[in-house]
């Protein structure tokens, strides 16, 4: 279940402003019944502005009203009629200074296992260059001795959902199919020999 936006400050606004019971009140908010019990008590969150769930459309009165006549139903949240839009990010990619080491194992394990990405695609994906991903593809970058292939999205230098969309769109392009290598490949049945006799 999806919790507010700001749970202690909703539990507070609650408390102060229903008859719900503190196991509701906490199941709602995701905190521990104890916690809401605290609150109410003025041990936790004292001076705390408590947030409206109402004015904010995470639950409606209908709904308060009847969690408050049955003490063992729990507050459902109310379906958001705006969608928060998520955040694209545009410009260059940063990656951070503790990970830059690791973007040539990215792009080696990229080169072998997808050779239909392009650079510009690889680029856009771990936050490189093309004169380094020409340079680990041509054995001729300045570590090539230490690159060791390793996954981008286990080293965390990307999303597993953006390798997959990048992929399909290369294979799409290329108009090729092929195994992930998450995916085990069928194993060679073995022929059955038979004895001359």
């Amino acid at each position: 279940m999806a919790q507010p936006l700001m749970p202690k400050a909703t539990a507070v606004w609650l408390v102060e402003n229903t008859v719900l019971t503190f196991d509701q009140i906490a199941t709602f908010c995701g905190m521990h019944h104890l916690e809401v019990q605290a609150i109410a008590d003025d041990e936790v969150a004292i001076g705390m502005q408590g947030m409206d769930p109402l004015a904010n459309g995470e639950l409606t009165h209908e709904e308060i009203d009847r969690c408050a006549a049955d003490s063992s139903q729990h507050l459902v949240q109310a379906e958001r009629k705006i969608k928060i839009p998520v955040a694209k990010q545009k410009g260059a990619r940063y990656t951070p200074v503790s990970k830059r080491q690791d973007r040539p194992d990215a792009i080696s394990w990229l080169i072998k296992n997808y050779p239909e990405l392009s650079d510009a695609q690889i680029s856009k994906l771990i936050g490189t260059t093309k004169p380094t991903i020409n340079a680990i593809r041509d054995k001729t970058h300045w570590n090539s001795a230490n690159i060791k292939q390793q996954n981008p999205v286990s080293l965390g230098l990307c999303a597993g959902a953006d390798l997959e969309k990048i992929v399909a769109i290369a294979r799409a392009r290329a108009g090729t199919v092929r195994a992930t290598p998450a995916e085990p490949e069928a194993a060679p049945q073995a022929e059955s020999t038979e004895t001359e006799s």
